[in-house]
């Protein structure tokens, strides 16, 4: 079996236009190192972090009806950071085939976390185009399975709120409630700050864009305190 075709079979795709998933696989030095306009994988990277951030967006809407855009917002942010990304390219083995030029290939390329994120990226690119839609969703899907499933914690965006008043009312019956302390900044990009009480303790403040946001924010803190945990 060739190594692209032991490629196929991680992905869990097989490539139509096999010459998508080899521009996909071609980093930028390729170009830089021969001085002409060579096609590489910055164009493909371009579309694929569209359609990554697209279809991650529509499965986190939908898996956490009580999430509020700012918890939506940083969970997205969590599931597709650099570090993320790159570990996603490692674990399918990419770096292995890289198209490189001989200068990043001598100082550590295959291995460099921008290249694996890039061509993560690109690959995305790459499956939507020779796929199309449902394809790209269903090899993002099987990628992050395990990544949605580390934001089921207070950390990620299970309803604090809920979780709060789940943790204390193990102990006591009484809720905790919110207080708005104060609003700050113009009317077009207000700051709201909030704090969560219970009974007459406080136990710990946040801040958002909306009210909503700001108590959610002032939750995940008090759970981080009463959990031990460092924000």
């Amino acid at each position: 079996m060739s190594a692209l075709a032991e490629l196929h079979t991680r992905l869990g795709h097989r490539f139509r236009d096999e010459g998508l998933l080899r521009l996909a696989l071609t980093h930028p030095s390729i170009a830089h190192e021969q001085n002409t306009p060579a096609p590489h994988n910055q164009r493909l990277e371009f579309l694929g972090d569209a359609v990554l951030g697209m279809v991650l967006s529509r499965e986190l809407y939908e898996k956490f009806p009580g999430a509020d855009e700012g918890l939506l917002t940083k969970s997205r942010a969590k599931l597709v950071n650099s570090a993320s990304l790159a570990a996603h390219g490692r674990s399918l083995g990419l770096g292995v085939h890289l198209a490189l030029s001989r200068g990043e290939e001598n100082t550590g390329g295959r291995e460099r976390a921008s290249a694996l994120t890039d061509a993560f990226e690109a690959l995305i690119g790459a499956i939507f185009l020779d796929g199309g839609l449902e394809a790209a969703r269903e090899f993002i899907l099987r990628e992050f399975t395990n990544d949605f499933s580390d934001l089921a914690g207070p950390e990620g965006i299970a309803n604090p709120k809920g979780e709060l008043q789940e943790f204390l009312q193990a102990k006591s019956p009484v809720a905790p409630s919110y207080e708005l302390i104060s609003t700050e900044g113009p009317d077009h990009d207000r700051q709201f700050i909030c704090a969560v009480r219970h009974g007459d303790v406080e136990l710990a403040r946040g801040s958002g864009k909306s009210k909503r946001a700001a108590e959610s924010e002032a939750a995940l803190a008090a759970l981080r305190q009463l959990r031990g945990e460092t924000p």
